[in-house]
């Protein structure tokens, strides 16, 4: 199976140049040679408090929502932002993810009378919605890194992997007239 490096590489080429960094250093595109692979387990330290953890988690699904398949909390996105962010980014990279959902939080108060975590999912759309068009402070530089994260996350975790898209270890032969009405997912190898 294919491990999540090689995958964060596949991702970190459809995002081109404007990668958040704690992404790149993680793949190796960025920086020394010979990049630690990213270790199992907890964070090294808690990058979140308890709401805004809780409002991370509630965005994420937003951005991957559950559908036909799993969406970004089942993947398990929230727990690998905060493991990307404590182990692979410096203190500065962090700030702007951090600031962004203070930011949300603020404005989910003030126009909801809520915590953006428990807001509803149509008032946390237009919440990120505003983050992404900028009309947050800090909104557009948030939604940009905190899309790349959850994007990442889901994509090269096994839900993402293996149901999202269709998994096939080795590809099968060519049949260069396979009807397009049997292709069901995108394959990933």
């Amino acid at each position: 199976m294919i491990d999540r490096r090689t995958a964060l590489a596949g991702v970190a080429a459809m995002f081109g140049t404007a990668l958040y960094a704690p992404l790149a250093r993680a793949v190796g595109a960025e920086g020394p040679v010979g990049v630690p692979t990213i270790s199992d387990g907890p964070p090294s330290a808690a990058v979140f408090t308890a709401p805004q953890r809780a409002l991370m988690t509630a965005l994420s699904e937003r951005v991957i929502p559950t559908t036909d398949t799993p969406g970004a909390i089942a993947a398990g996105v929230p727990a690998y932002i905060e493991k990307l962010l404590a182990d692979w980014s410096y203190p500065a990279e962090r700030v702007p993810i951090v600031a962004g959902l203070d930011a949300i939080e603020k404005r989910s108060m003030t126009d909801y009378k809520v915590a953006g975590a428990k807001a509803t999912p149509a008032q946390q759309d237009a919440l990120l919605t505003l983050a992404m068009n900028d009309q947050i402070p800090g909104g557009k530089t948030f939604f940009e890194a905190f899309r790349q994260l959850v994007i990442a996350g889901y994509y090269t975790s096994e839900i993402g992997m293996t149901q999202e898209r269709e998994y096939l270890p080795v590809p099968g032969e060519y049949n260069g007239a396979f009807p397009y009405s049997q292709v069901n997912k995108v394959y990933s190898a």
